[in-house]
């Protein structure tokens, strides 16, 4: 059983989402396999959630993720070398557009509030990259401004709403849409879903 049929055994009411879920993790593998990077963004506690995203990529989540031989071997020349290959984890390039406080707050004094995840994606995007967006109601100005530079750098963008999807839904390449409205109940199904992608991907490579 792979981790997204485990996810809706778990989460009955997620059951009608697992295509949608299952086409995420293949977009994100691409992403990876391309050598690409994966974005997050949303807002208050979706930019919890975005930071937590991030966290699960770029480290070990269940999985050994030791670093390769190679670079076992260069790390032998330097003192430390030892303590470093042996610490050090294989992690997927991943980046939270909500946690750079000085380009982000630079960007909403010069640019404007709305405007500091955008910059940050024109910036850094490259096409085959991915934009995970997480939007309680889908209509998150930030976000939807995110996904539409998106869409010009060639970014695919995977949606995680709740209620109609709002925006979010129509932006995104896979919109996730969960099937609750409160925004505390929306929350606690993104989790799951989230932690079910991190876990298909990890061990897609490991």
């Amino acid at each position: 059983m792979d981790r997204i049929d485990e996810l809706v055994i778990r989460y009955p009411q997620l059951a009608g989402l697992k295509d949608q879920v299952r086409s995420a993790a293949d977009l994100i593998i691409t992403c990876y396999r391309g050598g690409g990077t994966v974005f997050t963004v949303g807002n208050g506690g979706s930019a919890a959630d975005a930071s937590h995203i991030v966290g699960e990529f770029m480290k070990s989540f269940v999985r050994p993720r030791p670093v390769p031989k190679e670079d076992v071997d260069a790390f032998s020349k330097y003192p430390d070398g030892n303590y470093l290959s042996s610490r050090l984890q294989c992690g997927f390039r991943a980046i939270s557009l909500m946690t750079q406080e000085g380009i982000t707050t630079a960007v909403q004094n010069d640019q404007g509030w709305d405007m500091g995840p955008a910059q940050q994606l024109y910036s850094l995007a490259r096409k085959g990259d991915v934009l995970i967006g997480i939007s309680t109601s889908g209509n998150a100005r930030n976000v939807h401004l995110a996904c539409q530079v998106a869409k010009v750098r060639g970014v695919h963008i995977i949606g995680l709403s709740g209620k109609d999807g709002g925006l979010l839904a129509e932006d995104s390449d896979v919109s996730i849409v969960v099937p609750e409205r409160e925004t505390f109940k929306i929350q606690e199904l993104h989790l799951p879903i989230y932690h079910a992608l991190c876990l298909y991907v990890e061990e897609s490579f490991f």
